[in-house]
C-alpha cells in the first residue's frame, strides 16, 4: 500500500500565484458584469447613511502614486463602511477647468486661440477635459477603486455650473461678493490674478538693496540733509515708490557716518552698521516715529516727493525700520497708503512689463528691470549696498514662475464678515489628525478676502452685468435667469451670446436708461468650481447629504479644497459641509524625495499595475503611516509583495485544509471544540475586535501589521504548523479533526472578510472557493463585529502561558539542533522541568503536548540533571531512539506492532485499517 495515498494532504484550485496583472483585470470583468456598485447599494440601502465626498482631481495627465494614495484610502474606507452597517455610496469627481487644460491644448496639441472664437476654444478645452478624465477613470478602475463611475460629477458640468451660479448669487445676495482695487498675486506666466491656494513657496536669488531718500520738507525735525534708508529686495518696484513707512512707537535715530546723515530704526542700528561697513558712526538725534509723520522725502530719480507715514505693519525683524512703500505692489503698503490718500500706481501690465508710468523702463520686463534701476540708483547717489541673497519667494503653483503683487479691479468674497462663524465651524468638526484643526483655524483667522477672479478663458464666467454707469449689477432674477441658462446651454453660453441676450427678457435697470448692457469677461477661481460641489453635487445628488460624514484629502488642501469648500458653505448655509475631515501626506521616493522626471526616480501606479497588481499598491497604502509623508520605491514594493504573498499562501493553506470540511455538517459547537482550539478562536476574537477599531480610526497600517502578525506568528509558526499531524493523518471524521477545521473555517471567512476593503480583488478570488458561501461576492456580507467565542479568561491565561513555555522549548529545540543533537524536531524526545507550580499546572492540564510542541515525545518531570534553563522551564533534548513512523513521520517505540504494517505506529496503523482497507 502507498500510505501517501491514505493522508489527507491539502487540496484545493486556488492557485498560490497571485499573477495579478492578468488575475485583477478579470476579476473587475466580473464585478462589470454583475454591476457590484449598485449591487452593494441596494444590499445596504435603508442603512444609516455615510457619504465620503470626493475631492476632485484635476483632469489632466496620469495618474501619480499621490492619486493611488488618495483613492485607496478613500476606498478602504467606503468598502468597510458598506460591511459595516452603513450605506456608503460613493459618488467620484473631477475638476476640469483651469489654466493647465487651456496650457496643454496651446503647447502640447498646438491649437492656435487666436484663429478661433473664445467659445470654439472653451469647447476645445471641454472635449480635452472629457479625453482626460476617461483616461483617469479606467486607471482609477483598474486600481480597484468602487464607485459610480457612470454617474461621476464633473465641473463642467452644465448642472454643476448651474449650481456654481447660485453659490455666487447666494453670496452676492447677502453682500459677500464684491469687486474693488486691491494687490492680489498677479502672475505674469499666467497673465492672471491668483488666490493664495494657487502660491507655492520656491527659493529665489533676489538682489538685496539699500536705498537713500533725501529729507525735502523736514517738518522741523530734520535740518534738510539727512536720508532715511529703506531696504527691498524688490528693486523693480522703486519706481512705484510713494511713501516711507516707520513705526509710530519705535524709536529712530540720525546717525552720522562719514559726510552722510542716516535715519533708521534705533534697534537696527549696529546691524544696518555693519551691513553698510560704517566704521565711524555716532548717534545725533533720537526721536520717536510719530514725530515724522508727514515728512516728505524726494524719490531718488523721479521728480516727486515719497511721503513719510505711520503704520504698525512695521517690524525690526530685519532691513531699516523705514519701510519702502509701494501701494499698487504690496497688501500693507495698500491699505497704509489708502489712509494717507495715496495714488495706487501700478506700471506694471498684465505680462509683467513696464508701462509708460515708469519713465525709463518702459517695456522692460519687471525682473529684468532690476539691474537697469539699480544702475539708475548708483548714478544718483542712492544706492547705498548691493548684494544677493537666496529667500523664500511666493511662485504660480502651475507655472512654477515667479509672481509678483500687482493692484488691479478684482471681485472678492469677503472672508471677514463671516470669519467668526467660519472659526466657530471648524470647531464642530472632527480633525485627523488633530493638527488640521489649529492649520485649517489659523489660514481662516489670518486670510484676506478672497480673490475670486480670473483672467482666463477656461472656467465659469463670474455671472455680472454692468450698467451704462459702469455699475456692476448682481440681482436674483439675473442670476436665476444666468443659471437656468448655464443648466440648459453650458456656461459656454456665456460666450456665444450678447449681454442683453443673456438677461431676461424686459430687463430693466436704473443704471442703464438706454437698455445698453454689458458682461463681465472674467472668469472665477478654480477653487470656487470645487468648493461649489457641496451645493452642486452633496445637495443635488439624492443618494448623498450636506455636510458630508468626510472629506479626506492631501495635506495641500487645507488651503486649497477644505478651505474653499468651507468659505462657500459657511457662506451660503452658515454651516461647514463636512463633519469630519482627513488629511494624508505626499507620496515621496524611498530617499524621501519629491518625485521628479528630472531626477528620474519617478514611480507610476499604471506601471506598478502592470508589473506587480493593484493590490500591491493598495496593501502599499495600508502599510504606510499616511497622515505623514509617504514612501515609496521598488524596495519598498519588494517587501510589501512578500506580505502579501505570505498573505495569499495563509489562504490557500486554510483552504486546501478545508476541502472535506461542509460547515452546515462538519461545524463543531463552540463548547465541544477542544481547547486549543477554542484558545484560537478567542485569538481571532480579538483580531477581529482590534481590526474594527483600527477600521473605525482608519488606522489601517494597524491591520496590515496586526494581519500580517496574525497570519505569521499566530498561524504560519503555530496553529498550521502543528495541526498537521492532525488534519493530514487522522481520520477524516476525526473530532479533533473536525475541530481545527471548523475554526480554519471561522478563521478564513473572517480574515477575508477583514481584508475586503484593502485587497478585493484576491478576497473576492478566495471567495470563490470557499465551501458554504452563498453571496456571490464577499463585498456583498458584512464584516462582523466579534467572533462567536465561549470567552474565559481561566482559559486564555492557561494557553497564553502555554505560548510562552513553547517559546522556551523551540529555544532549546534549537539549542539542540545547533549542537547536532537533533536535525528536525520530530528527531526530539523533550524533557520538560516546571520552575513554578503554575507552569506545572498548565502542563499536567494539556494533552498531546508533543505534537503542540512538534517533538515525538513530551514528558513533564519534576527534574532533571542534564535539563538547560530557559525563562519558564528548564529542558533536556535528546534524540529519540524510536524508528520512525513512515506515515506521520514521528518516531515511535510502537512503530512495527502492528504486524500488518511494520514500518507504521500503532495510531497510524489503527487509521488505516479501519479507513482505507478494502
Amino acid at each position: 500500500m502507498n500510505y501517501k495515498d491514505t493522508l489527507r494532504m491539502p487540496k484545493t484550485d486556488f492557485p498560490m500565484r497571485g499573477n495579478l496583472p492578468n488575475r485583477e483585470p478579470k476579476m473587475q470583468e466580473r464585478w462589470e458584469e454583475m454591476n457590484i456598485y449598485e449591487k452593494v447599494q441596494q444590499r445596504t440601502e435603508g442603512r444609516p447613511l455615510f457619504v465620503l465626498h470626493d475631492g476632485p482631481p484635476y483632469a489632466n495627465g496620469d495618474l501619480h502614486m499621490g492619486h493611488a494614495l488618495n483613492k485607496s484610502l478613500k476606498d478602504f474606507i467606503v468598502r468597510y463602511k458598506s460591511m459595516a452597517g452603513y450605506h456608503a455610496p460613493y459618488v467620484p469627481g473631477w475638476d476640469t477647468h483651469g489654466l493647465p487644460i487651456e496650457t496643454a491644448l496651446t503647447k502640447k496639441k498646438k491649437v492656435d486661440r487666436k484663429k478661433m472664437s473664445v467659445a470654439e476654444f472653451r469647447q476645445k478645452c471641454a472635449d480635452y477635459a472629457m479625453g482626460q478624465l476617461d483616461n483617469q477613470r479606467k486607471e482609477f478602475k483598474r486600481m480597484g477603486v468602487r464607485g459610480d463611475w457612470d454617474n461621476p460629477y464633473v465641473t463642467l458640468n452644465k448642472d454643476y455650473e448651474a449650481e456654481q451660479i447660485k453659490v455666487f448669487g447666494e453670496m452676492a445676495k447677502k453682500e459677500y461678493i464684491y469687486k474693488g482695487l486691491k494687490p492680489v498675486y498677479w502672475s505674469p506666466s499666467s497673465e492672471s490674478a491668483l488666490a493664495e491656494a494657487e502660491i507655492e513657496y520656491q527659493d529665489k536669488r533676489s538682489p538685496s538693496i539699500y536705498v537713500s531718500f533725501r529729507v525735502k520738507d523736514g517738518k522741523e525735525l530734520f535740518g534738510g540733509d539727512e536720508k532715511f534708508i529703506i531696504w527691498t529686495t524688490t528693486p523693480w518696484t522703486i519706481p512705484s515708490n510713494l511713501a516711507i513707512a516707520l513705526n509710530p512707537a519705535y524709536n529712530y535715530v540720525v546717525v552720522k557716518a562719514g559726510e552722510n546723515k542716516f535715519v533708521i530704526a534705533e534697534d537696527l542700528l549696529e546691524d544696518v552698521a555693519q551691513k553698510l561697513e560704517w566704521e565711524d558712526y555716532e548717534v545725533e538725534k533720537t526721536f520717536k516715529g510719530k514725530e515724522a509723520e508727514h515728512v516728505t522725502t524726494q524719490h531718488p530719480f523721479y521728480d516727486r516727493e515719497s511721503l513719510v507715514i505711520l503704520g504698525d505693519h512695521v517690524t525690526t525683524d530685519g532691513g531699516t525700520g523705514c519701510v519702502h512703500t509701494a501701494p499698487g505692489h504690496g497688501e500693507d503698503d495698500f491699505w497704509v497708503g489708502k489712509q494717507y490718500g495715496l495714488e495706487v500706481l501700478c506700471p506694471v501690465d498684465n505680462k509683467g512689463v513696464f508701462t509708460e508710468e515708469a519713465p525709463g523702463f518702459e517695456g522692460m520686463f519687471y525682473d529684468k528691470a532690476n539691474k537697469p534701476i539699480t544702475e539708475k540708483l548708483t548714478e544718483v547717489g542712492a544706492l547705498e549696498k548691493l548684494e544677493f541673497i537666496t529667500h523664500s519667494y511666493p511662485h504660480d503653483w502651475r507655472t512654477k514662475k515667479p509672481t509678483i503683487f500687482r493692484a488691479t479691479d478684482q471681485w472678492f468674497a469677503s472672508i471677514k464678515d463671516f470669519r467668526e462663524t467660519l472659526l466657530e465651524e471648524i470647531k464642530n468638526v472632527k480633525w485627523v489628525p488633530r493638527w488640521g484643526e489649529t492649520r485649517l483655524y489659523n489660514m481662516v483667522r489670518d486670510r484676506e478676502d478672497w480673490c475670486i477672479s480670473r483672467q482666463r478663458t477656461w472656467g465659469v464666467p463670474i455671472p455680472v452685468f454692468y450698467g451704462e454707469d459702469g455699475t456692476p449689477i448682481i440681482t436674483d432674477e439675473t442670476i436665476d435667469h444666468v443659471a437656468g441658462l448655464f443648466r440648459e446651454h453650458g456656461s459656454n453660453v456665456w460666450f456665444e451670446r450678447e449681454a442683453k441676450d443673456l438677461l431676461p427678457e424686459g430687463f430693466t435697470s436704473e443704471h442703464s436708461p438706454n437698455g445698453e448692457f454689458t458682461k463681465e469677461e472674467d472668469i472665477m477661481d478654480v477653487w470656487f468650481d470645487s468648493g461649489s460641489s457641496h451645493q452642486a453635487v452633496l445637495h443635488q445628488r439624492p443618494e448623498l447629504q450636506r455636510p458630508a460624514d468626510l472629506y479626506l484629502e492631501g495635506s495641500d488642501q487645507y488651503r486649497g479644497w477644505f478651505n474653499s469648500s468651507l468659505s462657500t458653505s459657511v457662506a451660503v448655509t452658515g454651516k461647514a459641509p463636512f463633519k469630519g475631515i482627513l488629511s494624508h501626506g505626499f507620496a515621496l521616493d524611498g530617499h524621501g524625495r519629491k518625485m521628479s522626471k528630472s531626477i528620474g526616480n519617478v514611480i507610476l501606479p499604471d506601471k506598478v499595475t502592470k508589473q506587480l497588481g493593484a493590490e500591491i499598491i493598495r496593501l502599499w497604502v495600508a502599510s504606510s503611516d499616511y497622515q505623514a509623508d509617504v514612501r515609496v520605491s521598488d524596495d519598498i514594493l519588494k517587501q510589501v509583495s512578500e506580505v502579501y504573498r505570505k498573505i495569499r499562501n495563509t489562504f490557500r493553506f486554510l483552504l486546501g485544509n478545508l476541502h472535506d470540511f461542509d460547515p452546515s455538517a462538519n461545524t463543531v459547537p463552540d463548547d465541544q471544540l477542544e481547547e486549543v482550539d477554542r484558545y484560537m478562536k478567542m485569538r481571532l476574537n480579538n483580531l477581529v475586535k482590534n481590526v474594527r477599531e483600527a477600521y473605525d480610526n482608519y488606522e489601517f497600517n494597524v491591520i496590515y501589521h496586526q494581519v500580517h502578525n496574525f497570519c505569521t506568528i499566530d498561524l504560519s509558526s503555530f496553529y498550521l504548523d502543528f495541526a498537521k499531524d492532525i488534519l493530514y493523518i487522522e481520520a477524516p471524521d476525526h473530532p479533533r479533526r473536525r475541530s481545527i477545521q471548523t475554526v480554519y473555517y471561522e478563521t478564513l471567512t473572517a480574515l477575508v472578510k477583514l481584508l475586503a476593503p484593502i485587497i478585493p480583488h484576491t478576497t473576492d478570488e478566495v471567495w470563490e472557493y470557499l465551501p458554504g458561501v452563498s453571496e456571490e461576492s464577499v463585498q456583498l456580507t458584512d464584516i462582523p463585529a466579534e467572533v462567536a467565542v465561549i470567552e474565559s479568561e481561566e482559559l486564555k491565561a492557561k494557553w497564553d502561558h502555554f505560548m510562552d513555555i513553547r517559546d522556551d522549548v523551540l529555544k532549546a529545540l534549537e539549542d539542540a539542533r545547533n549542537e547536532k543533537v537533533i536535525g528536525k524536531s520530530l528527531e526530539a524526545r523533550v524533557t520538560i522541568v516546571p520552575k513554578d507550580e503554575q507552569t506545572q499546572s498548565v502542563l499536567k492540564n494539556i494533552e498531546h503536548l508533543h505534537q503542540l510542541l512538534i517533538v515525538s515525545d513530551a514528558e513533564v518531570a519534576l527534574s532533571h540533571p542534564e535539563a538547560k534553563a530557559y525563562d519558564h522551564v528548564d529542558v533536556y533534548v535528546e534524540k529519540h531512539e524510536g524508528d520512525k513512523c513512515e506515515r506521520c513521520w514521528v518516531a515511535s517505540d510502537n512503530v512495527g506492532e502492528d504486524a500488518d504494517h511494520p514500518e507504521l505506529c500503532v495510531r497510524c496503523a489503527t487509521v488505516v485499517k479501519e479507513h482505507y482497507e478494502n
